[in-house]
């Protein structure tokens, strides 16, 4: 016999909604706390599958996604309530959607008879985020009947497909509530049977699946060409997150074509264990020296990956006019400098293997290795000259902080750069190691915000060791993320470079005009950073010396808490060395 039973409507469109996304495969919820998102919030909760994260701050809270995310490759939950809480994801969202981060983003809202007519913590949400996501839709308000409840679950389904497609990135979920939002607040009276028949009849546990275009020997047939009839090519890695696979493929294929790869320091590609005769990662110093870029002028590009880091080597490839061939699985276009010709969807690893295969069956040999030798030849004599530089400096160097940090960590760790200096330092002075390193970067949009909370998401999820190579300003924009190391007693070891506030501004121009630079563009902020971690329950230590980082560094690399270790470098005199060792580079390529 049928059994009435009393609900929250609010309650059990979360429910339905939060139920499906698990069924799917979404196991982490970003929470920051609010009224009208309490039926979200608890639907979280109430999920045995659906593993929480509360956040006070939501600009903390979003980064924090994108680091899980980052990690886990899944989609991750964001849940916020109305007004401009969601607008503080906005960065986060921005960088999922540069970098192809899967985010299903719920925002909580006012009901439509409070839109436009001043009523409190309202404001527009409606594809609040515009550009920057994969799929909007609007829930609209909750109603417990069957094609309804269906219709949540199906918008669940969508949002899962589209975050986490051939092209990942952010979607957004706007989910409109009346009160009361409390469990025991009762709204409708519904048949129990029925009701579980609604929240279980519809519930499809089969994620939607975007098949990955696969390259064959016929779609490949005039680039073949190209590579046979061109000695002069060269193949770029940009940062991404790629893996060990595409690293053994793409080194094969380099070898048999005689094209030198130029390696993004956050390609993934410097480090592990496979083959890096090919791998060069020095070229910043050396396409800065004419004599070196007029001779040396390739026919041919093969780029894989983002946007590269170095300054250097965009210049140069501004300046080719080389038959340019983007690869990526989602066939985005990709090419700051206008010169692509055309753009390859595929998977990156498939197609160097097939271009391996392709090649190998005609026992492809490059006879002339000239172009390939030149190149490093250049290598091998801007390293000499840099290690014996690094090997010299005896006063904090921000790049011989890099090198020593990622040569002192255990084989396995991950790392997170920090945008701004960090990144390029890597780029610049960190050559390939047969070290084991999984590196995160924040390169979608480049900012400096978020970068400490986007590294604990990535600690949250993993039990390997989690260190994070940060300046000072992106520190201090992030101040607020540390209280999640605290909550959740999530370890991270930060190495904290402080120059004092925008130490790669003394690389630009304006530098040479000191009043307006310093007021302006070096803002030194003068924070003592030391109370603040504390303040957070963090270790803090105040490195002396480049044995002293080393030691601190092994000591506490199995440490449950979080470490942050200072080192204070002086700008100037790091500007100086910069321009000393491209100098000496330029003088012995000319």
């Amino acid at each position: 016999m049928s059994k009435e039973i009393q609900i929250n409507r609010n309650i059990v469109w979360a429910e339905a909604f939060v139920d499906q996304l698990v069924r799917l495969g979404v196991r982490y919820a970003c929470i920051s706390p609010g009224s009208r998102s309490t039926p979200l919030a608890l639907a979280c909760a109430n999920n045995k599958d659906m593993h929480t994260f509360v956040h006070i701050d939501e600009r903390s809270g979003g980064f924090f996604a994108l680091g899980i995310a980052k990690n886990v490759s899944e989609p991750v939950m964001l849940v916020c309530t109305s007004g401009t809480a969601a607008a503080e994801f906005y960065p986060a969202i921005i960088e999922a959607y540069q970098h192809q981060v899967p985010l299903i983003v719920c925002t909580a809202d006012r009901p439509p008879e409070f839109l436009d007519c001043g009523a409190n913590q309202t404001i527009d949400q409606n594809n609040l985020y515009g550009n920057h996501i994969r799929w909007f839709f609007n829930a609209g308000l909750p109603e417990p009947v069957a094609d309804r409840l269906r219709h949540i679950r199906v918008i669940a389904r969508r949002a899962v497909k589209e975050s986490n497609g051939i092209e990942k990135g952010p979607v957004h979920i706007n989910f409109p509530f009346r009160k009361p939002f409390e469990p025991n607040s009762y709204t409708d009276t519904i048949d129990a049977h029925e009701l579980e028949v609604i929240m279980n009849g519809y519930a499809d546990d089969i994620a939607p699946i975007e098949t990955l275009v696969t390259p064959t020997a016929e779609s490949l047939y005039d680039l073949l060409s190209v590579t046979r009839m061109y000695e002069r090519g060269l193949i770029i890695v940009g940062p991404g997150d790629f893996d060990a696979e595409f690293s053994k493929q793409i080194t094969e294929l380099a070898a048999l074509l005689s094209y030198p790869i130029l390696a993004d320091g956050a390609s993934q590609i410097r480090f592990g264990k496979h083959d890096k005769h090919t791998i060069l990662t020095h070229y910043d110093a050396y396409l800065k020296v004419n004599s070196f870029i007029e001779t040396h002028k390739p026919d041919v590009i093969f780029q894989f990956g983002g946007t590269v880091s170095s300054k250097g080597l965009e210049l140069f490839l501004n300046k080719q006019n080389a038959f340019k061939v983007h690869i990526n699985s989602a066939g985005k276009w990709l090419d700051p400098s206008n010169y692509l010709r055309s753009v390859v969807q595929a998977d990156p690893a498939q197609f160097c293997s097939l271009m391996v295969d392709e090649l190998q069956k005609e026992k492809f040999k490059r006879a002339d290795n000239s172009w390939f030798n030149d190149f490093k030849n250049a290598e091998n004599k801007t390293q000499a000259i840099r290690e014996e530089m690094l090997d010299c400096t005896d006063s904090f160097f921000e790049g011989k902080i890099l090198r020593v940090v990622l040569a002192t960590i255990p084989d396995g760790s991950h790392v997170m750069v920090s945008n701004s200096m960090p990144i390029r330092d890597l780029d610049y002075f960190v050559s390939a190691l047969e070290k084991n390193i999984q590196l995160h970067t924040n390169r979608g949009a480049s900012g400096i915000d978020g970068i400490t909370s986007t590294a604990l998401g990535i600690a949250a999820t993993t039990p390997a060791p989690v260190y994070l190579i940060t300046g000072d300003l992106a520190f201090y924009h992030d101040l607020n993320g540390l209280i999640a190391s605290r909550k959740y007693s999530i370890p991270l070891h930060v190495v904290l470079i402080n120059n004092n506030g925008g130490g790669i501004f003394e690389l630009l121009p304006i530098a040479d005009y000191r009043e307006m630079f310093k007021e302006y563009f070096l803002t030194p902020h003068d924070i003592d950073f030391e109370n603040f971690v504390l303040g957070y329950g963090g270790a803090f230590h105040i490195i002396q010396s480049w044995d002293d980082l080393r030691e601190k560094l092994i000591k506490t690399s199995d440490s449950p808490l979080l470490n942050v270790f200072e080192v204070k470098t002086d700008p100037v005199e790091s500007t100086e060395l910069r321009k000393q060792y491209w100098k000496k580079v330029e003088d012995a390529l000319a």
